[in-house]
């Protein structure tokens, strides 16, 4: 999210949603102002993107009051902004406030530092702003090298997946004193998305304390995204942060220290469960410690095969038979990707309806090296494709054998926009990359193949993806191995309960999923497993859906 103007790729552009730029709710804008000046007359305030300066407009009256004249503010308020036309309008809403503020026509990003020769900028008492939020197909070539190179040299390296806010947040601090402040509007994906783990470790630590303001409503109009507030100070490194939840910008005159909430965040990975109220983040944890286990103690998900061109080496019925291939030719596998694994399980009829309507079911693996003129003439094709240049073709012998997994008893979908769903898989085919495999132990209950694709549709269960999965651009949740690995899953115990709870349901169930009733299908889930099984109270299973529900909700961008 962003209040104000974008970087230079973007300079001049009318389009406010191109610019990253929504404005900011002037009661937010107070409220960090005011956090950042901590009652001192003399502080030097930066707002590094500053826009249409609501932002200096606050931090100005903050100073006026404690006795700054006017004529001084100048001195003390500075803001930097791309945006000529921006920075034109500031200057109007200063002046029509009795403010003033020093304002430079200037990418963020080529303002040298404090100490820099020649500098451009002091040393600063606080950062105070909202920075653009622009994702990173928008934010490209010599702007965004320019980002990543100014986090760099903060030791921060960002991945090219990031978004605009991050680099900016990073540099921003470089023209802090050592027991500066920041007060920023960050997106909350700060917390959850893979390519923030670089700032979330800087932020604990560059700063002494960090206390972050979460809010249960979308608070900038015409845009999609959930926003937190970050307080941070001082030097040293944290290691624990307070929280505070609020409705709206509304509450946070009503703030107080004993409201806060004081977390410890883990070194590494995603603060997901963070953006969850603290009775929820805690009866969460206290259920799945006492009634769940991971998904490793069922069996560990597996990567599917690799085959560096799944164009032509997953094949329709229809190809196979145009090149004479044979059964020692291919084996079956479920085609690439996870839209036609809707129900609880994939079966043989499942793979020949899929078979039958076209769809790309068999994999190339000759059995042996023998190539006789219906494989050769395949792979001739295959070369004039140029299938044998691709690096995973390359770099095994012969070209044209790719990998072969084992087929699991469960099918994973780690890429997902509701919640990742394990598949049973009575067809026996195998997998390629575009989902996990989960190879159940011998020791495990035989029931746990039929049962854990049902039972994995709880409110815990698909509270646990949101929290240890990684959110993409566009709402999508993915779920590497490790990660799937830790995904919680009822006990042995309680499954057995449970499934036998469940198990005359079992085709209605299938039949609801099939037709999108998610909802219906986890409330009854919820209530076989979570109530009746584990004796939750009808209050906890619904704190607990809604927490589900509320992760998802902030994910996938809908208020």
């Amino acid at each position: 999210m962003a209040s104000q103007a974008s970087l230079v790729l973007v300079e001049e552009s009318g389009d406010q949603k191109a610019r990253g730029a929504f404005f900011t709710p002037k009661p937010i804008a107070e409220f960090l102002a005011a956090w950042a000046i901590d009652g001192d007359p003399s502080a030097r305030i930066l707002d590094p993107t500053c826009g249409e300066a609501v932002f200096l407009q606050s931090a100005g009256a903050t100073l006026r009051e404690l006795g700054v004249p006017t004529k001084d503010l100048a001195e003390q308020v500075f803001g930097v902004d791309v945006h000529s036309q921006s920075l034109v309008r500031a200057a109007r809403a200063l002046k029509s406030e009795g403010l003033d503020a020093h304002l430079l026509n200037q990418d963020f990003f080529t303002v040298q530092g404090p100490g820099e020769f020649p500098g451009a900028l002091p040393q600063f008492d606080a950062v105070v702003g909202n920075p653009p939020f622009i994702r990173y197909q928008l934010h490209t070539g010599a702007a965004r090298h320019r980002a990543a190179e100014a986090a760099l040299a903060q030791g921060v390296r960002l991945s090219g997946l990031a978004s605009s806010w991050a680099a900016l947040v990073v540099h921003a601090c470089s023209f802090l004193k050592p027991e500066g402040r920041l007060a920023m509007v960050l997106p909350a994906e700060l917390l959850s998305v893979h390519y923030a783990e670089p700032v979330r470790r800087w932020l604990r630590q560059r700063f002494g304390t960090v206390h972050l303001v979460m809010f249960e409503r979308l608070q900038f109009e015409g845009a999609l995204e959930n926003v937190v507030l970050v307080l941070a100070q001082g030097t040293g490194g944290c290691g624990a942060f307070s929280l505070s939840y609020v409705q709206d910008a509304a509450d946070l005159v009503s703030i107080r220290r004993s409201d806060r909430v004081n977390v410890i965040p883990a070194d590494a990975g995603k603060w997901t469960d963070l953006l969850l109220p603290a009775h929820q983040r805690q009866l969460f944890r206290s259920v799945v410690d006492e009634h769940f286990t991971s998904l490793d103690a069922y069996g560990s998900p597996e990567l599917g095969a690799v085959t560096g061109a799944n164009h032509f080496f997953a094949m329709s019925e229809a190809t196979r038979a145009e090149y004479g291939l044979s059964d020692s030719h291919v084996v079956e596998i479920s085609p690439p990707g996870t839209r036609h694994l809707q129900g609880l399980s994939f079966r043989a009829r499942d793979w020949e309806r899929l078979r039958d309507s076209g769809e790309s079911v068999w994999l190339l693996h000759p059995a042996t090296d023998e190539v006789n003129d219906h494989l050769q003439r395949y792979l001739d094709h295959g070369e004039a494709l140029g299938v044998p240049d691709a690096y995973k073709c390359q770099v095994r012998t012969p070209w044209w054998r790719p990998p072969l997994v084992a087929a699991p008893d469960l099918f994973f979908t780690y890429m997902s926009h509701r919640y990742p769903r394990l598949i049973a898989n009575h067809a026996g085919a195998r997998h390629l990359n575009s989902m996990h495999g989960v190879r159940l132990r011998e020791d495990v209950p035989r029931i746990a193949k039929s049962a854990l694709p049902v039972l994995a549709l709880n409110s815990v269960t698909m509270l646990g993806a949101e929290v240890f999965g990684r959110s993409y651009g566009g709402g999508v949740l993915k779920m590497e191995p490790r990660e799937a690995a830790e995904l919680p899953v009822a006990s042995a115990r309680d499954m057995s309960h449970a499934w036998n709870i469940l198990k005359p349901e079992r085709q209605s169930i299938d039949r609801q999923l099939r037709k999108g009733l998610w909802t219906n299908v986890a409330k009854r889930v919820d209530d076989a497993l979570l109530h009746r099984t584990m004796g939750l109270s009808h209050n906890d299973v619904a704190e607990l859906h809604e927490a589900s529900r509320s992760l998802r909700r902030r994910r996938i961008g809908r208020d």
